[in-house]
């Protein structure tokens, strides 16, 4: 692929920023209290999930792991909490090796969006607090899902699927593209992803895999 032809789909956490370390210690934070089988629980489920809502994470550790499900009220609360205790420490966290580089050379030669799992306002918060939002033809979070966000990008920009690559580090994402019909390239984070992927340490040679694919 001529990676000055093809349109990005980018995760967030993991792969544009160093920001999953953050993300991580806020449900420590939020969840030791629980207990060290509660908190080990919850963190198993937040590594093996990936680019999934934190709300989800936090409604499934109080239903699955507490036995005490929120209400509504209470999930908002607790979802207002953990934005509070990352916010302003993904706004100071180093970008992944290469992403910065990349972004910046494709800027204005093809589309690229990003599209996570993090709460869509703040997303867009942390971006413009970094100087990111201007590289990105749109930015996109939860609590819609990746798969329905692809489609939808897909047809407002008449995008073929085949020219288009979903860089991401987790289960979900890969799904999502495999979904969607997108190719996939994987950063290494943490959880192993299927043996049909290419993943890479970072982004420094994310140019050169898209060219190979």
């Amino acid at each position: 692929m001529d990676p000055e032809k093809t349109a990005y789909f980018f995760d967030f956490d993991g792969v544009l920023l160093d920001s999953v370390g953050v993300k991580t210690e806020a449900f420590v934070t939020l969840f030791e209290p629980y207990g060290p089988k509660v908190l080990a629980q919850l963190l198993e489920h937040h590594r093996l999930n990936g680019g999934i809502s934190r709300v989800d994470k936090i409604e499934h550790a109080h239903a699955a792991f507490i036995g005490v499900p929120l209400s509504a009220d209470e999930l908002k609360s607790w979802g207002k909490r953990y934005s509070e205790l990352v916010f302003d420490r993904v706004v100071e966290v180093p970008w992944i090796p290469g992403a910065r580089e990349f972004v910046e050379e494709m800027n204005g030669t093809c589309p690229m969006f990003v599209i996570s799992g993090t709460p869509e306002a703040e997303l867009k918060a942390v971006m413009e607090a970094r100087g990111m939002n201007r590289w990105f033809t749109e930015i996109l979070g939860s609590p819609i899902r990746k798969p329905q966000h692809i489609r939808y990008l897909l047809a407002k920009y008449r995008l073929d699927p085949n020219n288009c690559v979903f860089v991401g580090d987790a289960l979900t994402d890969y799904h999502a593209a495999r979904e969607t019909g997108l190719h996939f390239l994987g950063v290494r984070g943490d959880v192993t992803l299927p043996d049909d992927a290419v993943v890479l340490p970072d982004c420094t040679g994310l140019k050169e895999a898209v060219s190979r694919l």
